[in-house]
């Protein structure tokens, strides 16, 4: 029986009108009920996850949250941090060089300043709505080298991020974790963050091995973690190369996909 199960938000337990169904809701309350650790595992910051956190009555010290990614892994009752990896203002000044040769926008998540971009721009303002979060403008090229951020992206148009994509430097590849989260967004973490990586961490403390673990996803930044698990599931509406990596595909994030997950092949219905 699979006692953790890390689940993707947006494309995966959200529909897409951003909401969790009432079936899916009431699948996870089950699972909860039958001593299965359900851990949301996201790209999002902390209070992007906390209205849903909320919703699903994961708030204890005993539940666990994934944000940024894998970045950071903590409790989210007390806020223990269990595992954090952080970027520099060094890095920033890095990508955002490389960003003005491609042409795309650059923000990033400073954990002392929030939401940051250099310009703000259409894309940054998503990222700032959907997480519930202000955005300031500042020069990255005026940032300490040590100012310590937690992921830094490239967002513009999605033609223009395949293209930034298609003409990166392999440097970048070689030192960051680069994903894409979003047509229009482009991930860059520590080497060592991934979904993956913090999912990994988490079983750990848990004390349960990859095979005791599923995982579910949409989208290139939830690869780490279905690589990982025991068992991985990706939606229907993902792309080829993620669905390459599942062991089930299940119906679409608008058609309960996450619920008839877990009732086949966690609750065996």
């Amino acid at each position: 029986m699979y006692k953790l199960i890390a689940i993707d938000m947006d494309g995966t337990l959200l529909n897409n009108d951003k909401q969790i169904s009432s079936r899916t809701f009431n699948t996870i309350q089950v699972a909860k009920s039958a001593g299965i650790k359900i851990v949301l595992a996201s790209g999002r910051p902390l209070e992007g996850l906390r209205p849903h956190l909320n919703h699903l009555g994961l708030t204890s010290d005993d539940d666990f949250v994934i944000s940024y990614n894998g970045s950071i892994v903590q409790r989210v009752g007390n806020g223990e941090v269990i595992h954090q990896t952080t970027l520099r203002g060094s890095d920033a000044k890095i990508l955002h060089k490389v960003a003005s040769k491609l042409d795309v926008y650059i923000h990033a998540f400073s954990t002392n300043k929030g939401l940051i971009t250099h310009q703000l721009n259409q894309w940054t303002d998503i990222e700032s709505r959907l997480n519930g979060v202000p955005v300031s403008e500042t020069d990255f090229q005026q940032l300490d080298d040590s100012d310590s951020l937690i992921k830094i992206m490239m967002v513009a148009e999605e033609t223009v991020i395949d293209k930034a994509i298609a003409n990166l430097p392999a440097s970048l590849k070689q030192n960051y974790t680069v994903v894409r989260s979003a047509p229009f967004f482009l991930e860059f973490l520590h080497i060592e963050s991934n979904k993956g990586i913090g999912v990994a961490h988490l079983a750990d403390i848990l004390g349960l091995s990859a095979e005791q673990v599923m995982c579910v996803g949409d989208a290139e930044n939830d690869h780490h973690m279905l690589k990982f698990a025991g068992f991985s599931v990706a939606m229907d509406n993902a792309d080829l190369d993620t669905k390459a990596l599942a062991n089930y595909i299940a119906p679409s994030n608008d058609q309960d996909g996450v619920a008839v997950a877990i009732e086949k092949y966690a609750l065996q219905k």
